[in-house]
């Protein structure tokens, strides 16, 4: 398969599916599967004790990480095969201490689109729908050369 080709849509639904290879940062943060929707996507996690700070609890850059790849992805849904993003700023509140070893729901919707700018809002949530933490991020938009 031709990522290349792709829309930022169809890229992520073939990442979900398993068609092709999902980014090395899913493995790294526990996210399972995933939901893919233009506008919208769903990450399920799970924290580790590779996830810990020094005190034994999760650590607080896992639940930004989390929020930064799935606000990040659902901006990708919205983009032309052959563009990119980065993200620009991430504004993160904890609300809850992130618990280790539970079924997690990250969710993120786009707010914003432009030629440039891409905005999303994202939670954190237990699997019984408790706020864990909420973000809110701007990705720059890199439209292809030529």
């Amino acid at each position: 398969m031709d990522v290349a080709s792709l829309t930022g849509l169809e890229l992520m639904q073939a990442a979900a599916d398993g068609k092709v290879p999902r980014a090395t940062i899913a493995d790294t943060m526990g996210i399972g599967r995933m939901e893919i929707e233009k506008g919208r996507v769903v990450m399920h996690a799970r924290a580790t004790d590779r996830h810990l700070n020094p005190l034994g609890g999760v650590h607080g850059g896992f639940a930004a990480t989390v929020l930064d790849s799935v606000t990040g992805c659902a901006v990708h849904t919205m983009l032309d095969a052959g563009v990119g993003y980065g993200t620009v700023d991430l504004n993160v509140k904890m609300m809850r201490p992130v618990p280790m070893g539970e079924a997690l729901v990250a969710e993120a919707k786009v707010t914003h689109i432009s030629r440039s700018l891409g905005i999303a809002e994202g939670t954190l949530r237990d699997a019984s729908g408790t706020l864990l933490a909420s973000a809110s991020a701007t990705c720059f938009i890199k439209q292809k050369q030529g």
